[in-house]
């Protein structure tokens, strides 16, 4: 900028330009009205402002100008001091209704341990069980709205127990997902026992139709975090039951358990999307117990997460991130959450290539 432009921008900001308008501060938007846990996104009403007369315009000026010298002298801080994220940009507002198309194209950088999601449209997603939308809940069949409210509670409890929680992560039994089915759904209980005592899963007994796993000696999660997309729905179902539905996408950045953890170690995602349908029956129809739903179906869809047969466990590809599976004619998107669970094209077997990952 030349002295001539420095002069007239001082100028132009101590006398104000007219009419323009001043961005809300971070005060001011923290201010507003907060989205509750688990809910849509609000667009709160963010207060508008024009700079005022006299020592109003002054101040509002001379912030202007600190605030120019501050980005030329500072960008590095300020990026910092901005709230950003480094992996994306600001993250996605939550999903409120089916996605039409899959998510724009991400450049295309390898995770690392310090940015595992980088690359990834995840990098923009929210974290643990706050990437769930939860809806407003209204009276449905045998409940009212309270109790509706305290079935979606439940239904989202039941994913983060089964899909998040770091011990069942690391192998260890879900008991606190098992505990939130209906006890008395015997072909469901015949299930869990099978599938989480055999050594040796076959696809209809496989533990990872409901529960994410990885062996703690193949496998560790980077961090702490797994990024999550999704939704739930819900509507009145057999005998008055509220069914909901949940269609969610993990995302799980994975390192080598045997190696260092260093910030040059190998990182791959496994990427998850489940859809789970359960049903909260009214006791007087169904042999159910408090608190508990029966489970009316299950489905997902999954990368990088093994091509072999059924181990119990999701097996990530280390060491053959630049390599194709043979012979496998489809591709998939795993993160276009656009296609209904389970009709991904050519990949009956799950092992189809990602066009990203």
């Amino acid at each position: 900028m030349s002295d001539e432009e420095w002069e007239r921008f001082l100028r132009e900001s101590v006398t104000g330009a007219a009419g323009a308008p001043v961005e809300p501060s971070a005060h001011d938007r923290e201010a507003g009205p907060r989205p509750r846990p688990g809910r849509p996104e609000s667009r709160g009403s963010y207060p508008s402002a024009r700079a005022g007369h006299g020592t109003g315009r002054y101040v509002a000026g001379f912030v202007a100008a600190l605030a120019v010298l501050a980005v030329a002298l500072f960008p590095q801080q300020l990026l910092g001091w901005s709230g950003g994220r480094g992996e994306g940009g600001a993250p996605l507002a939550a999903e409120s209704e089916s996605p039409r198309e899959a998510p724009g194209a991400e450049p295309g950088l390898r995770p690392t341990v310090a940015e595992p999601f980088r690359g990834s449209p995840a990098a923009r997603w929210a974290d643990g069980a706050a990437g769930i939308t939860v809806p407003e809940a209204r009276a449905t069949g045998w409940m009212d709205a309270d109790q509706v409210e305290r079935a979606l509670l439940r239904s989202r409890d039941f994913l983060v127990a089964a899909g998040l929680d770091p011990g069942v992560l690391r192998g260890e039994r879900p008991t606190t997902a098992i505990a939130l089915l209906n006890p008395h759904q015997e072909d469901v209980q015949e299930y869990l026992r099978t599938a989480l005592s055999s050594s040796a899963p076959t696809p209809g007994s496989d533990p990872l139709l409901l529960f994410s796993r990885f062996r703690p000696d193949q496998a560790r999660l980077v961090g702490d975090v797994v990024r999550t997309r999704g939704r739930l729905t819900y509507r009145e179902g057999r005998r008055g039951a509220v069914e909901v539905t949940a269609d969610v996408t993990f995302v799980y950045p994975v390192t080598p358990a045997a190696g260092d953890g260093g910030p040059d170690a190998e990182v791959v995602r496994t990427i998850v999307r489940r859809e789970v349908v359960l049903s909260w029956d009214d006791p007087a129809k169904v042999i159910t117990e408090p608190g508990t739903a029966s489970l009316v179906s299950y489905a997902l869809d999954m990368t990088n997460g093994g091509c072999s047969g059924p181990t119990g466990y999701f097996v990530p590809p280390f060491g053959s991130a630049d390599e194709q599976p043979a012979g496998r004619a489809g591709q998939v998107d795993p993160y276009d959450r656009g296609k209904p669970v389970g009709t991904r094209d050519g990949t009956a077997d799950g092992c189809a290539t990602a066009t990203r990952s």
